[in-house]
């Protein structure tokens, strides 16, 4: 089972540091890949959720244990360009992100090679063989 930080909180959230390049650094250092939020705006790379905050260069998105939710139109077609891990969504129960992997919405049906995302604090879901990823604010608790 793989352990995705949600914008590399480990603990909880923490709204002032997450989705910034030292605080997902912390969470890939202990070994937990990362959940960010992109923005492509007038040719340059952002992190931010509600908006595009901190300024990123390709190179930072190209890491392995990133997982990249594209939060604009623009960000989305740029990383498809660029082999880059990601995905897009709003409200939608399920989506594959660019490399096969089903991202799941919260308390939504497992299918084969899917990533949930838990939101609560306990790990109470009903993880089948068919998640290959849990993505949360709390991955720290869940793994040992």
């Amino acid at each position: 089972m793989k352990y995705i930080s949600h914008r590399g909180n480990l603990t909880g959230p923490n709204p002032e540091r997450e989705n910034t390049v030292d605080f997902i650094f912390e969470a890939i250092d202990k070994g937990f890949d990362c959940e960010i939020d992109v923005w492509y705006i007038d040719t340059g790379l952002f992190l931010g959720h509600d908006a595009p905050t901190h300024a990123v260069d390709i190179r930072f998105l190209k890491y392995d244990s990133l997982w990249c939710h594209a939060k604009n139109a623009e960000a989305l077609e740029f990383m498809l360009a660029n082999n880059i891990h990601c995905f897009w969504h709003e409200n939608d129960q399920r989506v594959l992100t660019s490399r096969g992997f089903v991202w799941t919405y919260p308390n939504k049906q497992l299918i084969d090679n899917s990533v949930i995302v838990v939101l609560d604090k306990e790990l109470n879901h009903d993880i089948t063989s068919r998640a290959v990823a849990v993505c949360g604010d709390y991955v720290q608790s869940w793994r040992r």
